[in-house]
């Protein structure tokens, strides 16, 4: 039994021989003390004296010869103990290359059945997963290093290495080294569906602002009094800012765009999507532009027409005052009278003043192709016609008054 060459085709087998070993160590070491036993006895017959049954030599030979035996049996005990747990550390190194071998198989068919998702959440998730995998690589590798570094120790101390140890190291480096390369790409892969995702989650994002945006400043809201308007105006610039604010993501998505593998940025639909953005934003640049200088328009519109009612209120107030007055006949009431045109004069300076600059907005506001243009014009004639009136009233006035003056320094001179 202790000289058998058996040591075993396979883990399982070596174990189960370690145990039959185990059980013949056992048996051995009983039979070491029966043996001892046995030499002790047999040793007193050659120590008598006078009579002995036996010669003392031959007892002595005898008892040497069994403690010889014995020495060598548990010689071959060790021996063959040493070569089973060396075979066992071999089958055992084996096993956990064969085990390496699966898994790494198990991971490129995993690798080769993966896609890199449909959409921006799907490639999150795929990434997570590969993430992991990365992890359970680490340690595997970790594991496989110990497992090489073990089949090297046992290559160095066996001669000839049943099964090919170092072929076995070879192969499964070559196919450890493949599935690192497989996994390297497909996480490549993953990180370009990722960039492409995104820029189209991105994309996307922008075109629903864009989109948004261009309904605001399409509006055709421009308010229905000075207070409204100022108020949509102060909102539309806080619009054209952040328009402008967007300009250097569309005049990104070109570089974007180019930084996308080839399968990705080379396909007709991603250039014609980039192509929509930039013309989309240009007609909303355009439009807020448009719609800006509207609201300045209609500001200056109202401003002008709340002007009018100013400077009407006022015309309306000395045109009754100059129908209703009659020019008196007394010297003392004719000074008085004079006074208060003169006061006149100085306020339709100022009124003068007020309705140039409303005849200059209104002129503005043709030239410009204002929508309102005809009902500007119409309250300018309407505003101008009222004042050539008072004009008239005021000359008429005045004229009645020289009359009477120069009427009353003659009867005075006479």
């Amino acid at each position: 039994l202790l000289v058998s060459k058996d040591l075993g085709k396979h883990l399982l087998e070596v174990e189960d021989l370690l145990q039959k070993h185990g059980l013949l160590e056992a048996d051995i070491s009983a039979q070491t003390e029966r043996v001892q036993a046995l030499n002790a006895a047999a040793l007193k017959f050659s120590e008598l004296e006078g009579y002995q049954p036996c010669d003392p030599q031959i007892i002595c030979n005898r008892v040497n010869h069994v403690q010889t035996c014995l020495e060598e049996l548990r010689d071959l005990a060790g021996k063959r103990r040493k070569e089973l747990e060396d075979s066992r550390q071999l089958w055992a190194f084996f096993q956990e290359m064969e085990e390496a071998e699966a898994w790494i198989r198990e991971k490129e068919q995993i690798l080769a059945a993966k896609t890199c998702g449909r959409d921006l959440s799907s490639v999150l998730t795929l990434t997570n997963k590969h993430k992991s995998m990365l992890g359970e690589m680490g340690n595997r590798r970790a594991l496989l290093h110990q497992t090489m570094k073990r089949g090297e120790q046992i290559s160095a101390k066996r001669r000839f290495s049943p099964g090919g140890i170092q072929e076995k190291m070879r192969e499964v480096r070559l196919r450890w080294k493949k599935l690192e390369e497989v996994t390297g790409c497909h996480q490549q892969r993953l990180q370009e569906a990722l960039n492409f995702y995104q820029f189209s989650a991105e994309t996307d994002d922008l075109v629903a602002w864009l989109q948004d945006t261009y309904r605001i400043v399409s509006s055709d809201d421009f308010g229905h009094d000075d207070y409204s308007t100022q108020g949509l105006l102060r909102k539309h610039r806080a619009v054209v800012e952040e328009v402008e604010k967007h300009r250097a993501s569309v005049l990104a998505l070109r570089k974007q765009l180019a930084l996308l593998a080839p399968e990705h940025r080379q396909g007709v639909d991603v250039q014609i999507r980039v192509v929509e953005v930039e013309q989309l934003y240009g007609e909303v640049a355009e439009v807020a532009v448009l719609r800006q200088q509207w609201l300045r328009d209609a500001l200056a519109v109202y401003r002008m027409f709340s002007e009018v009612h100013a400077c009407e209120v006022w015309v309306d107030e000395k045109e009754q005052w100059l129908e209703r007055m009659e020019v008196p006949e007394e010297l003392d009431e004719v000074e008085v009278v004079q006074h208060r045109f003169e006061s006149l004069d100085q306020e339709m300076n100022s009124v003068m003043g007020r309705i140039l600059d409303v005849n200059q907005v209104v002129q503005q506001l043709v030239d410009g192709g204002h929508p309102s243009s005809e009902e500007v014009r119409s309250c300018q004639d309407h505003l101008n016609s009222r004042w050539n009136r008072v004009v008239e009233l005021v000359e008429r006035k005045k004229e009645q008054l020289s009359s009477v003056l120069k009427i009353q320094n003659y009867l005075l001179e006479c």
